[in-house]
């Protein structure tokens, strides 16, 4: 697939928006059909225009209980190094 600018897809939800169908728009801006209704259904299922291309699908390091044990130990002795917070943390 051809990387879009943002310019590109803004003229897609543009020809969208009225009513233009897939096959009016391709022509017009000379982009594949293929890539014209990706972005409109990415526009129309999720309010934005491109999927999130920085997520990786790698899992989050911390889970939530992890943030939260974090947080409770750095709020209890805000003062301490993050030796001392990682020797708690792996204490507790």
């Amino acid at each position: 697939m051809v990387k879009l600018s943002h310019f590109q897809r803004g003229q897609i939800v543009g020809a969208h928006l009225p009513g233009a169908s897939v096959t009016k728009t391709d022509p017009l801006l000379a982009i594949s059909r293929a890539a014209v209704s990706k972005v409109r259904t990415a526009y129309t299922n999720h309010g934005k225009t491109s999927s999130d291309e920085r997520n990786s699908g790698q899992k989050p390091k911390l889970s939530e209980r992890d943030h939260h044990t974090l947080k409770r130990i750095v709020s209890k002795n805000y003062r301490t190094t993050a030796q001392g917070d990682r020797r708690t943390l792996y204490s507790s």
